[in-house]
């Protein structure tokens, strides 16, 4: 993914609503096969991390990313934005 890609994605973001939160028990196979089946309907996922979580948010960005197949768009704070194309529900056209 360029850089322009990402900060057009950035710009997506800030206008959606975080979809999860990872709250106390951090990163669980539950959270992440919920945010594996949310990618069916959207592209880009918005997830926030409660302050009662412990990890890391950019680790656990890393670890979505890898478990899912998708792309971490941003880590900022507590939130965090995955990419992932859609073959079915293509809706993002990246420049």
């Amino acid at each position: 993914m360029t850089s322009k890609q990402r900060a057009y994605l950035k710009g997506l973001a800030m206008n959606i609503e975080p979809v999860f939160q990872i709250g106390k028990y951090g990163l669980t196979p539950e959270v992440t096969e919920a945010v594996r089946e949310t990618f069916n309907t959207r592209e880009l996922v918005k997830i926030g991390v409660l302050k009662n979580c412990m990890e890391d948010p950019k680790e656990m960005a890393g670890m979505l990313a890898d478990r899912t197949g998708a792309q971490v768009v941003q880590v900022i704070g507590k939130k965090i934005v995955l990419y992932k194309e859609s073959k079915d529900h293509k809706k993002i056209e990246l420049p």
